[in-house]
Parts: C-alpha cells; sequence; structure tokens
C-alpha cells in the first residue's frame, strides 16, 4: 500500500475526496480506476515527445480536467545530475531538489505544475531498488528477473504518482526510440498496464517522423510504418499518432497511415513546425485530439475547452511589436537544449514586454584568444552569462562581464554567471588576483569559494546545495522592486558560493548584494545600483518561469534591455 501525502501543501500534494488507495497503488475516483495515457516515440530522437506530451496535458487542462506527468529516461544514470549538457541537454531542477530531465521543465511550464523528482524514472532508479530489494531478502529464494520483478517495480513507481498526486489522468513520456535496447522494460510495463488497468483507462499515443524529402516535396509516410511495426512487435498498439512534419499531413498522407498502422484516421493528428512550440496545443485540439481523448477515457466533464487565455498568450509569443538581441556568453554553445529554461525565461518576458528576443549563442573562448573581439557584444541590447562549470571560457565570461559592466549594457549573471562576476568586481577594485577556486584552488584572493559542507563530500550525484531555499530580500533594492516581496523561494543547484569574508570589501567597493539566505551567511543576488541593468542571482529562477508569468530577474533584464533598444533607435 502506498500511503498518501498528509495535510495540503498545494495542488500537486493535496487530497481529494472520494480517492481511495487500493493494491498495487491503484488509485480510484469515487471507484473509477486512475486514467494513464502513455507517449513513445519513433524514427528518431528530438522530435518533441515532451512538446507533444505537455501539449495533450494542456488539452485536457483546457477542459477541466486535473493531469499530472511523469518522464521515463532508459539510460542507466540514477538521474540527470552528472551527465553533460551537451550530451543530453539541460539538467533540470525540481522543487524538491531533484536532478531531472528537461522534459520535466517543459511540462511544468505549459501545465503550470511543481513536480518532483518522483515525476522523473530512470533505468539506473529502477535496477538500483531492485538490486537493494534482493539484497535485503525481499525477493528471497526468487530468481530475479527483468519480467516480473524490473517490470513490476516500474509499474509500482507509475501507479504510486497515481496514488500520491491523485488527477483525472496520469500522462507517462517513455524516453528514447522504440527498439532501444534499454527501453524495452518500460514499454512492456506500458503493455502489461494495459491488460491490467483496461482498455479504457489506458492510452497509447506515438509521436513519430513524417520527413519530405526536398527532390519531391513529397511527405514520406515509410518511417512511421516501420517505427510502429517495431511498436506493435513489442506488443503495443498505438491508439492515435501525432506526426511530426514541417507543415501539416495531407490527406493522402494521414489515410495512408491509418490504413498501414491500423489506426483510426480521426487519430492521426499532425504537429508541424510553428513559430512558438505554446501553439500545439491548440492546432492539435482544432485537429480533434481533446474531443478523442475526452470521448476514448470516457472522462465525464465540460467537452468544450477554454482556450481564451491561452490563445491571448501565444499571441504575444508569435505578434510581438518589438524585438531585442541579446548575447548568451556561455560554454555549452553547441546545443541550445543545453540552455532551454533559459531561453524560455527570456521569450516568457519577451512576450510580457511585447518583444520577441532573438538570443545568440556565444563561446567565450574566443574572448580570451581575441580581447579584441568582445567588440561584437556592443552590438546586443544585453549580455547575459548562464549557469556552468570548470575553468574552461571562464576568463572570457569575465572579459564579457567586464565589457557590460564598462559599457553600461544590461547583463544578467545567473549561478556561474553570479560568481564570475563576484570576481570580475573584486579585480576592479584592487583584488587583481581574484579567482573561485574552482578554476583556481591556490589564488590568494578566493572570492568565490567551496561551502564548507562540499568539502567532505566525494559522490558526485545528487550531493550539490540542491532545490528550493528561502530567500530575504534588501528593502529599497531592484530585486526587491522586481519581487514585489521580501521573501521568496528560488530553485538552487551549486557547490561554490561568495566567500563570506570579502562580503563587507565589496560593499565598500559599490556592490550590493540585496537578496541573502534566510540565515543571513549566503549571498544571493547582487546588483550595482547606477546602472541600466546589472543583475546576478546565484539561483537558477529560470526554472520557475512560466509563460504567463515571467521570472522576475529575467523579466526586468529584457525590459532593461528593450529601453536600450528603444532608447538608442530614437533620433
Amino acid at each position: 500500500m502506498i500511503e498518501k501525502p498528509e495535510g495540503n501543501d498545494g495542488d500537486e500534494g493535496s487530497e481529494r475526496p472520494g480517492w481511495a488507495d487500493t493494491d498495487f497503488g491503484v488509485a480510484r475516483l469515487n471507484g473509477k480506476r486512475a486514467k494513464y495515457l502513455f507517449v513513445t516515440g519513433g524514427v528518431m530522437s528530438g522530435i518533441g515527445k515532451g512538446v507533444a506530451t505537455a501539449s495533450l496535458g494542456k488539452i485536457l487542462q483546457a477542459r477541466g480536467f486535473s493531469v499530472t506527468v511523469m518522464k521515463i529516461d532508459p539510460y542507466l544514470n540514477v538521474d540527470a545530475g552528472t551527465m553533460n549538457p551537451l550530451v543530453h541537454g539541460e539538467v533540470f531542477v525540481t522543487e524538491d531538489g531533484g536532478e531531472v530531465d528537461m522534459d520535466i521543465g517543459t511540462y511544468e511550464r505549459f501545465l503550470d505544475l511543481n513536480l518532483t523528482k518522483e515525476h522523473n524514472i530512470t533505468t539506473g532508479q529502477i535496477y538500483l531498488s531492485v538490486i537493494e530489494k534482493e539484497r535485503r531478502g525481499d525477493l528471497l529464494g526468487k530468481c530475479v528477473q527483468i519480467i516480473p520483478h524490473v517490470t513490476d517495480e516500474i509499474k509500482s513507481r507509475i501507479k504510486g504518482i497515481a496514488a500520491k498526486y491523485p488527477v483525472d489522468v496520469v500522462l507517462v513520456e517513455i524516453g528514447g526510440t522504440v527498439g532501444d535496447i534499454e527501453g524495452l522494460p518500460f514499454l512492456e510495463a506500458a503493455r502489461q498496464m494495459r491488460l491490467e488497468e483496461g482498455f479504457g483507462n489506458v492510452i497509447n499515443v506515438h509521436v513519430t517522423l513524417v520527413p519530405v524529402l526536398d527532390v519531391v516535396g513529397e511527405q514520406k509516410t515509410k518511417p512511421t510504418q516501420h517505427s510502429i511495426q517495431e511498436l506493435r512487435r513489442i506488443g503495443i498498439q498505438p491508439d492515435a499518432i501525432i506526426a511530426r512534419s514541417k507543415r501539416p499531413l495531407s490527406e493522402t498522407s494521414k489515410k495512408k497511415i491509418a490504413l498501414f498502422c491500423n489506426v483510426e484516421e480521426r487519430a492521426v493528428f499532425t504537429s508541424p513546425d510553428v513559430e512558438s512550440i505554446y501553439q500545439i496545443p491548440l492546432i492539435l485540439d482544432e485537429q480533434g485530439a481533446g474531443d478523442y481523448l475526452v470521448e476514448r477515457f470516457g472522462l465525464r466533464g465540460s467537452s468544450q475547452p477554454d482556450w481564451s487565455n491561452w490563445r491571448a498568450l501565444v499571441k504575444r509569443f508569435i505578434e510581438p511589436r518589438y524585438s531585442v538581441r541579446i548575447a548568451m556568453c556561455g560554454k555549452y554553445t553547441e546545443l541550445a537544449d543545453s540552455y532551454v529554461s533559459v531561453n524560455e525565461a527570456l521569450k516568457h518576458s519577451g512576450a510580457a514586454c511585447d518583444s520577441k528576443v532573438h538570443i545568440d549563442w556565444i563561446g567565450t573562448e574566443e574572448f580570451e584568444e581575441d580581447e579584441e573581439g568582445l567588440e561584437l557584444l556592443r552590438d546586443y541590447d544585453g549580455i547575459l552569462i548562464p549557469g556552468g562549470f570548470g575553468a574552461r571560457g571562464a576568463e572570457g565570461k569575465i572579459r564579457a562581464i567586464s565589457f557590460a559592466r564598462s559599457n553600461d549594457i544590461p547583463f544578467l549573471g545567473i549561478c556561474y554567471g553570479f560568481q564570475l562576476s563576484i570576481v570580475e568586481f573584486a579585480r576592479s577594485i584592487g583584488f587583481k588576483d581574484a579567482n573561485s577556486t574552482e578554476i583556481d584552488p591556490y589564488t590568494k584572493s578566493p572570492v568565490i569559494d567551496l561551502m564548507p559542507e562540499q568539502k567532505s563530500i566525494n559522490l558526485m550525484g545528487s550531493t550539490m546545495r540542491l532545490g528550493a531555499h528561502r530567500i530575504v530580500l534588501k528593502e529599497g533594492s531592484m530585486a526587491m522592486r522586481l519581487y514585489g516581496k521580501k521573501i521568496l523561494t528560488e530553485r538552487h543547484r551549486h557547490r561554490y558560493e561568495v566567500n563570506p569574508r570579502y562580503l563587507e570589501a565589496l560593499e565598500r567597493g559599490g556592490l550590493v548584494f540585496s537578496g541573502m539566505s534566510e540565515d543571513g551567511l549566503r549571498a544571493e543576488i547582487v546588483e550595482l545600483p547606477g546602472m541600466r541593468f546589472f543583475m546576478a542571482t546565484q539561483f537558477h529562477a529560470e526554472f520557475k518561469s512560466r509563460p504567463n508569468r515571467p521570472s522576475p530577474p529575467y523579466l526586468g533584464f529584457v525590459r532593461a534591455c528593450l529601453e536600450r533598444r528603444l532608447g538608442r533607435s530614437k533620433p
């Protein structure tokens, strides 16, 4: 039996009348089983399963149904925390300190939910749990196998979410593509759940690619047919198909997919290329996706969605009056997904300012080799230094920060950008050898140092300062004006911090530490008065940004960028 949470600490943890736990953690509402929607992918990765999953959730929300979303990642890592962003994309951080897949961030932004580390399952977690059970003797006398022990553990976690966070529908995205060997146990678990939960309580949606050959301009359905064939060989017949394509499916292509993949024609949908990902729920619903899901699940409630607020929101994203150019000076510039939450937070703020944000990713190593190259930054409306680790490109970031400060270009630093802004300012006021001990362990002026509690830690996974922590803002500061409140919570992911021995000297030099940890020991926000905008945060404000509720530091930054552009363009 899985225990329900006590108390009511927000939407995700609150108990709902009529729910009861049954065997194996199955949640029921007024005697009815929870509904499950599994999303799988085929042909290739990176075709937008996360956006498709979030969009289906939004379609259900628009009809008044409650949802939660899980992401299954078949890799053997226990979590995403130790992976290079260039390999797997951004590491997203949840309120409870989970280092999870970036798709969790997509779900949170679309659905305005705060998810937990429990909402992200990996092969590493599953195998570790099963092996620990075997070692404790919980499976004594049994030959531990993929079926039933591994698949039972997977199902237990999925159904556990339904029991702990009772909603109308639990959406589960299975990462990777059909045919990947590491994903087979998860697909088998999904197959079993269809049998156990019943046809009316489980829907399988397959997201696949329909490419268009430039030579002939024809939509090719064969990759989709092969992908569905592989999925059916595993034992799963999809109920619906979402085809990713440059343009909407032609009637011929739609009929061909329905016929050869054994799916109703009305359940074949297209997710075309769009200007903003927030258009996708509207596009899918216009094709009948919402009506199909409600009918297929047998859900009772409003069949007419309320899209009024969402349409107004999308309009701000795709029809802005202004534009701004921002230089993203980072380390993992080869892959845009490395900074996906930062990118989205900038877009959210741009929409709020009636502006389109154009982001150029700039590798800072080139500033170390050619300092004159910094001049290219003069043409930008703002400079942003995102999070990161290690010495590579660090001196280039410091030079970019110096350029922004010296030329009064709006600047925002995030985590590592915050730390390097401290290093840059310390050097400017006389601490010539100031540095972070992450970069130079032997620096004579360690203005950034490893947190004391980190010095005895040897393991790398989930050992940083993680998750939401309370922050107290300084009266009269820019941070206070942006947030409109004195105490807030933001999400963290770091090992190093401002060395408290240097706080007084830095403040005498002109820096304002406008945000401190609740105990007053850790610097959280720094700003420079008298400039257009110069702010840096130790936390990652982007993780809590929403399309309709931009992160305050990002909003202030983009607004300052727009003011600079408009001021510069005046005759």
